[in-house]
């Protein structure tokens, strides 16, 4: 099985700093079915390819899986080392997992930018022939181009084949290239490897961020890719439909009623109001709004003119997109365009885009994080990051029972992973901010009612001159 991969964007040897693999050498990877071969077959300053070669040991596959050497000999011959599989996405994890990621230490901005690439798959089996590879590929914007691999006669159509050689073209970033085949191609093949369980519901919501959610077929893909397994499809399911509502005020005042706030001013805009006067008197010329949305605290930030560099990340394309519209980047003058970036990005990797800010905004978006993930945001954020300020905001939990349209035990928002008191979020806090040398402290957000505290709780981190 054969993947290669060609840009001319010039220098196109920058293909290597973006893959992290040396275009002057040959490199060999023992991976659990055999062996990932990587090495370039052309390498100039105008065209660039580098090739994935999977070498799969179906023996050892066999022997592997505990059945007996001596069973029968169609559990040795079979289509797996030939035909692209869930095995390919094992390999691209494994070979190149910074790509995938969408990392480049040598090259941030190359990678975070769409060149021409051309991805050309020998070969792939396609459980619904030409016809679902086109469905797949071409709503991502790719020009698509299938060579049928026929197993019989041309006057027997009935014995068409499943097999199919592939190249896919387009102006992508590589990581959405890369992450494009890593779900597809297991989907086209309908036969993963490897035991699908609940984990793999957060693989492909990962890697199908930004995409899965608006493709018209994603409903067949979360099937194909979870094994068709209906509990976890569901969830999937689910989880991506809930993705699309807007979340016009990311919580609390889109969902409910507020007859106890001040009716001339939201709770948004008191929220965005406070974190902007906290992001002002830390004194920083360059700031990032992480998790930023549709780009409302992004307006403040740019009616400021103290703020000369200001980036907003985001892992959602959509509300990026929504983000530029409102912030109408298209028709921005010069001068004024130059100050904003809208990153795509996830705030669980690593990311050097993000160093050498500041100050940053993080506004209702840790309660939307899976709490397994919360260790890799804060090292993403104060430990590899490292603003001089960071203001986090979240939900108080404990105000929720002054709505009373809030069922008790219920969270203010569907996506919401958790809310927390103000002693766990406190907590939470002194221990993110004792382990990577910040101070904190906190103040409400909103009405401080006596007894519960306010609806969104402040976290401001000052990092340590001695850190």
């Amino acid at each position: 099985m054969l993947l290669t991969i060609t840009t001319t964007h010039e220098p196109a040897t920058d293909l290597g700093f973006l893959l992290h693999k040396n275009p002057a050498r040959a490199q060999t990877f023992n991976e659990s079915f055999g062996r990932a071969h990587v090495f370039y077959p052309e390498a100039s300053p105008t065209k660039c390819t580098v090739a994935l070669l999977l070498d799969v040991d179906p023996v050892g596959l066999v022997r592997g899986s505990g059945q007996a050497e001596s069973g029968p000999l169609d559990q040795y011959v079979n289509d797996r080392p030939y035909v692209a599989s869930s095995f390919l996405s094992v390999a691209i994890a494994s070979v190149f997992r910074s790509a995938l990621g969408g990392q480049s230490k040598e090259r941030p901005e190359l990678a975070a930018s769409a060149i021409p690439l051309e991805a050309r798959i020998a070969v792939v089996s396609s459980r619904g022939g030409e016809v679902l590879l086109r469905r797949l590929f071409e709503p991502l914007g790719y020009e698509v181009t299938v060579i049928a691999h026929a197993i019989g006669e041309a006057s027997e159509p009935e014995r068409a084949s499943a097999y199919f050689t592939v190249t896919l073209r387009g102006m992508k970033r590589l990581q959405e290239l890369l992450t494009h085949i890593y779900v597809l191609v297991p989907v086209l093949d309908d036969r993963k490897h490897y035991w699908v369980g609940e984990d793999e519901i957060d693989k492909l919501l990962r890697f199908g961020s930004g995409w899965l959610e608006t493709h018209p077929e994603r409903e067949m893909i979360a099937r194909r890719y979870l094994r068709h397994r209906k509990s976890l499809v569901a969830e999937a399911i689910a989880r991506l439909t809930a993705e699309e509502e807007p979340e016009s005020d990311e919580g609390e005042e889109a969902a409910l009623p507020e007859p106890t706030l001040d009716q001339t001013l939201s709770l948004n805009q008191q929220r965005l109001s406070t974190v902007l006067a906290v992001l002002k008197a830390a004194g920083g010329k360059r700031v990032l709004d992480l998790g930023c949305g549709e780009g409302r605290l992004l307006s403040l930030l740019l009616a400021e003119g103290a703020f000369e560099e200001i980036v907003g990340m985001d892992v959602s394309h959509r509300v990026l997109e929504m983000a530029n519209r409102r912030l109408r980047l298209d028709d921005m003058p010069a001068r004024q365009r130059e100050r904003v970036r809208l990153l795509h990005g996830s705030l669980t990797y690593r990311d050097a885009r993000l160093t050498g800010f500041d100050a940053a905004g993080v506004v209702e978006v840790i309660e939307h994080l899976d709490p397994p993930r919360l260790s890799a945001f804060e090292r993403v954020l104060f430990e590899f990051a490292r603003p001089g300020t960071v203001v986090v905001t979240t939900p108080n939990a404990e105000y929720n029972v002054r709505w009373e349209s809030l069922p008790a035990g219920e969270f203010r928002h569907a996506d919401h992973r958790f809310e927390w008191t103000r002693a766990e979020f406190q907590e939470w806090a002194h221990r993110v901010a004792n382990a990577h040398r910040y101070d904190v402290r906190f103040e409400p957000v909103g009405p401080d009612d006596a007894t519960v505290g306010s609806p969104t709780q402040m976290g401001i981190f000052t990092r340590r001159n001695d850190g």
